[in-house]
């Protein structure tokens, strides 16, 4: 009998659930918003309720082996604790995976979205065919996930992979985490954003400052659309953007010689925009990337490329998690 997961993309704004088999099918999904105003039990309710839902639907065409769960912030992977999740106030220290497992009488595996994310595009995504790889994710953060050997790579306390806050700059901009200068400052969605409002400001970028004044919601899509039209102080945010990538970049792969790096996020579909400095960065500063792009090299090339699955890789990644448990079950 073919076997399903049930994967869960927990966001500050959305929740979604879906319904996956083990060829990686979606058999059905359920979006709804995240309403944390209403506190972490009503969210948790809702959500457990929907999972039983699916559940009741496919087990019997289908073996169920668990829910895997995608959520921002750190994770203590021992104790299954939420420490900290700035998108979800309240839930801080708080016992995430236990309270849902009660709900579910059924295993469940909690893992950070950003590993999960990196997990999805390694199972049916832009890393399919690697074994190992690590991916940035470019939202309203900057998330990363490393998988070792299709696995995640958690570290000592599962905190592994936080790449959004490598240093870029030791004297730049003050980052939420207490450091200056880290990568999320200078990649994401919000730091694109600020950046146009400072060019804005300084008087430097005349067609931004129109643009936000003709559209309310003024935000990093409007920036890259700014750019893809020419506008030279927009093409200038995004060079910035590619500059913090692809210091970031050179030292992952300086200090890890993985095979893929993949970049995904909202802020990817601007890869016109920025990458051509990204890769010039990587080529100038990286020892490591520069050895295996050298002609000859053959299938030894690093590979840095753009995420394949969108929206939907946290929450084939977060499937994943459990569909693997079982497959080292069965191996025991």
């Amino acid at each position: 009998m073919s076997y399903f997961a049930i994967g869960v993309d927990l966001g500050g704004t959305n929740l979604r659930i879906a319904a996956i088999d083990d060829s990686g099918k979606q058999l059905e999904t359920i979006t709804t918003s995240t309403e944390v105003k209403r506190g972490r039990d009503s969210v948790i309710e809702s959500m457990c309720r929907d999972i039983c839902l699916l559940k009741a639907k496919y087990d019997g065409a289908y073996k169920f082996v668990g829910t895997g769960i995608g959520i921002p912030g750190i994770i203590d992977m021992e104790s299954g604790f939420l420490r900290e999740s700035p998108n979800l106030p309240g839930w801080s220290d708080f016992p995430v995976q236990s309270e849902i497992e009660k709900r579910l009488h059924s295993r469940v595996f909690l893992e950070n979205d950003a590993n999960v994310a990196a997990l999805g595009e390694l199972w049916l995504g832009a890393a399919r065919d690697i074994n190992s790889m690590a991916m940035l994710t470019l939202g309203t953060g900057v998330g990363g996930g490393i998988i070792m050997r299709r696995r995640i790579w958690h570290g000592m306390t599962g905190m592994a992979g936080e790449l959004g806050h490598v240093t870029i700059d030791p004297q730049g901009e003050p980052c939420g985490c207490g450091n200056r200068g880290c990568l999320e400052q200078y990649a994401s969605a919000t730091a694109v954003k600020r950046m146009a409002l400072e060019a804005i400001r300084a008087g430097k970028a005349p067609d931004l400052a129109r643009a936000m004044d003709a559209n309310p919601e003024f935000s990093a899509k409007v920036v890259f659309q700014a750019a893809m039209q020419g506008d030279s102080a927009a093409k200038a945010i995004f060079e910035r953007v590619g500059n913090a990538l692809g210091i970031a970049l050179a030292g992952s792969i300086n200090a890890l010689n993985l095979p893929m790096y993949v970049i995904g996020g909202g802020v990817s579909g601007a890869w016109e925009a920025f990458a051509p400095t990204m890769m010039k960065v990587v080529q100038e500063r990286c020892f490591v990337y520069k050895a295996t792009t050298t002609e000859g090299r053959g299938s030894t090339r690093t590979l840095i490329t753009r995420a394949l699955l969108g929206g939907d890789a946290g929450l084939i990644g977060a499937a994943f998690v459990a569909i693997q448990a079982h497959h080292a079950q069965l191996e025991l």
